[in-house]
């Protein structure tokens, strides 16, 4: 406890703003996802509402326009997924702002966990599951599933962008009534425009790390943790006190979990090899601990 004190203490000496100097998000539009958009569409006919997906830790950043242009399909229901990693204290505010933007059919959900109450729903028949890559939409699927059918998965899971390439057939999740869902690929936009929304959509998962730099992803982390004054990971990593400095930090990560790696230096006696932190590999563990909620809830938003 006197580490997080220390720490909000040395607030004031954080970044109020992160400097992304000359980095753009690159382009990442695979021929699956375009596939999987005309896919979409052409299923329209048969589709009675539209489920967009996306991640409770930005509810606003990082959702596809696309979807709105192209699959203008009612009802349209926004499900704001993985609530357990998210700040929710502000989930008021939230829904009256996405209410101002016209979204007003909002459900939160923890689509992992095994307590499905929050994914009950009332009569339908034939849904589409929609949202950018790695937002849940295959979890929300099996999570109803096993609600209404009590059967195991149906559409595969995982925890990197790009699991599901392309719309696939109908998958039955309930019987009385008949109800099909659709599960699809994520879809990102051609282009994302904003270099902090791209790497808001890279720290959630939904980007893959190596077109934004893990390097970068983990010091946008420690840039927030300390903005939204979460200071956990001073004491999971065992650090004095928070602090703003990245490269401190993956040091003390490394340091922390014995990562180090061989490195050959230059000296006037010859060559020698030497142990030096592993900064990547600290970078990787710093990020993965945030996706699983180890770092505490946030709403990067």
């Amino acid at each position: 406890m006197m580490r997080i004190y220390l720490s909000l203490l040395n607030a004031a000496k954080f970044r109020k703003v992160f400097d992304f100097g000359e980095r753009e998000v690159a382009h990442w539009f695979p021929g699956h996802m375009a596939k999987g958009l005309k896919q979409m569409r052409a299923s329209l006919r048969k589709v009675d509402c539209i489920i967009e997906i996306h991640d409770a830790r930005m509810p606003f950043s990082g959702r596809n326009p696309s979807f709105q242009e192209s699959l203008d399909v009612r009802p349209h229901i926004l499900i704001l997924n993985k609530m357990d990693l998210a700040d929710t204290s502000k989930k008021q505010s939230i829904l009256k702002q996405l209410d101002r933007e016209g979204v007003r059919n909002v459900l939160f959900t923890d689509c992992l966990r095994q307590r499905d109450e929050n994914v009950k729903k009332d009569r339908s028949y034939c849904l589409m599951v929609i949202g950018v890559p790695n937002v849940g939409k295959s979890s929300l699927i099996n999570a109803v599933r096993r609600t209404y059918l009590k059967k195991g998965k149906a559409s595969k899971v995982g925890g990197e962008p790009g699991i599901t390439k392309a719309v696939l057939t109908k998958i039955q999740v309930c019987e009385r009534p008949i109800i099909h869902l659709l599960d699809t690929p994520g879809v990102l936009p051609p282009r994302i425009e904003n270099i902090e929304t791209g790497i808001k959509l890279a720290l959630c998962g939904t980007i893959l790390d190596h077109l934004v730099g893990e390097d970068v992803i983990a010091d946008y982390l420690l840039f927030s943790l300390n903005r939204l004054e979460r200071f956990s990971y001073v004491e999971k990593y065992n650090l004095e006190e928070a602090c703003d400095d990245i490269q401190h930090v993956l040091k003390c990560i490394a340091v922390k979990l014995g990562k180090t790696k061989r490195v050959k230096a230059i000296t006037g006696v010859g060559n020698i090899t030497v142990q030096l932190p592993d900064y990547s590999a600290a970078a990787y563990d710093f990020i993965r601990a945030f996706r699983k909620g180890e770092l505490g809830k946030v709403l990067l938003d």
